[in-house]
């Protein structure tokens, strides 16, 4: 009877593996604009992997008239579908809740001179 606990085990291993190389990739995908990556930049609200392996991604742009918005929400999803064992990325701009500088990692703050 551990034989399937021990496959869960790995498929979450497997998962969260999957998980931390989608923020790689993410981090390095940059606001035109801006010097900061969109995951520490604070765009990136939420991320589900399936069973499958197909990626929902839920993104926001720093304002919602932005003029690059396909540029970077294209950007986005090259970067994880480039992701290996990615089998598909789906990926809906959402502006609730609006996005504001606390957003940002303490990181990006840094970077842009805000600490």
């Amino acid at each position: 009877m551990r034989l399937p606990f021990c496959r869960k085990k790995k498929m979450n291993t497997n998962k969260t593996v999957l998980e931390a190389n989608i923020v790689m990739a993410l981090r390095q995908v940059y606001d035109p604009e801006i010097p900061v990556n969109v995951y520490d930049l604070g765009l990136i609200y939420e991320i589900k992997v399936d069973e499958d392996n197909k990626v929902d991604i839920k993104m926001t742009l720093t304002a919602p008239n932005c003029p690059i918005a396909d540029i970077v929400v294209e950007s986005v999803a090259t970067a994880v579908r480039d992701v290996p064992g990615v089998t598909d990325v789906a990926i809906e701009l959402v502006f609730e809740p609006e996005w504001d500088k606390d957003m940002m990692s303490d990181e990006a703050k840094l970077e842009l001179g805000l600490l």
